[in-house]
């Protein structure tokens, strides 16, 4: 009986202290600054990387928790529907990249655009889609934010400065580049965030873009979601340096913890900030 005891006990020791952390939540103000510090520190390339200290405030904290869950509830019921063959094509998941969609909606507005491959569900739901929206998109429904035409590859908010997932490799860099470029003409202190996996990081269009953003000293940021694999190729079977930041040789890069929202968050204003002022900028999570 007294096993059985220290048993149960012994299980419900991880929910005693996430029990504990939320009093703590609640109890504090909802804005109360907090400090924290990344898990990892930044790597520059041809720059000097920002603080680890990081700022947010419980409120904060309680979004970044609730985004992530939902995201991950959606994928996984998601992989359900599609392996239940209710979602046909393609359907590409983003479950694991959570913090990288979160931390960057924390850093920026509905101002900046983002545009993205074809892992575009949790970037559509962070840019202000509901579940909705998603669902109807991937079954085919005229209530997806498509319309029910795009599919799992592309959703689409303009209102919301998302401008949308694409199934070609790499063909969003050099538009992402191309809103760049409107941003700066329209004068309006706004930057865009073009977001491509490992395996498009070796397209010819992503240097020939880079080089233009590069040029023109756009406010373009340039983010690779290294997820160690181009779809079923491992990372070291298809690029010779795995170092993505640096890729850019004469544009800045940031290497960045992509399993850290506080990284991504800093990283993401640290970025925004460098291209309204220098122009364009890599960073590799």
């Amino acid at each position: 009986m007294a096993q059985l005891t220290r048993r149960a006990t012994d299980l419900l020791k991880p929910f005693s202290v996430a029990l504990s952390s939320t009093r703590l939540l609640t109890t504090t103000t909802s804005t109360t600054p907090i400090t924290v510090e990344t898990s990892l520190p930044f790597t520059g390339h041809r720059i000097d990387p920002p603080s680890r200290s990081v700022e947010t405030t419980p409120q904060e904290l309680m979004t970044f928790f609730r985004d992530m869950a939902l995201m991950r509830r959606m994928e996984i019921a998601a992989d359900s529907l599609y392996k239940a063959k209710l979602i046909r094509g393609f359907c590409h998941l983003y479950d694991g990249q959570e913090a990288v969609a979160v931390g960057m909606e924390a850093a920026i507005t509905k101002k900046d655009c983002i545009i993205t491959a074809y892992r575009d569900h949790c970037i559509f739901l962070g840019r202000g889609g509901t579940l909705l929206q998603c669902f109807a998109e991937l079954m085919g429904r005229k209530d997806g934010c498509s319309k029910g035409k795009g599919g799992s590859m592309h959703f689409y908010k303009k209102d919301s400065g998302f401008y949308g997932g694409h199934g070609i490799v790499g063909a969003q860099i050099p538009l992402g580049c191309g809103l760049a470029f409107a941003q700066k003409y329209s004068k309006d202190e706004t930057v865009t965030f073009a977001l491509y996996g490992d395996g498009a990081a070796n397209q010819g269009q992503l240097f020939e873009a880079l080089n233009m953003a590069a040029l023109w000293d756009l406010p373009a940021i340039l983010v690779c979601e290294n997820n160690h694999y181009g779809m079923g190729t491992a990372e070291w079977r298809a690029a010779k340096s795995p170092a993505y930041y640096k890729r850019g040789d004469y544009v800045p890069g940031l290497k960045v913890d992509g399993m850290d929202v506080f990284a991504v968050k800093q990283a993401c204003k640290f970025a925004k900030e460098h291209a309204l002022k220098n122009g364009p900028i890599v960073s590799a999570y």
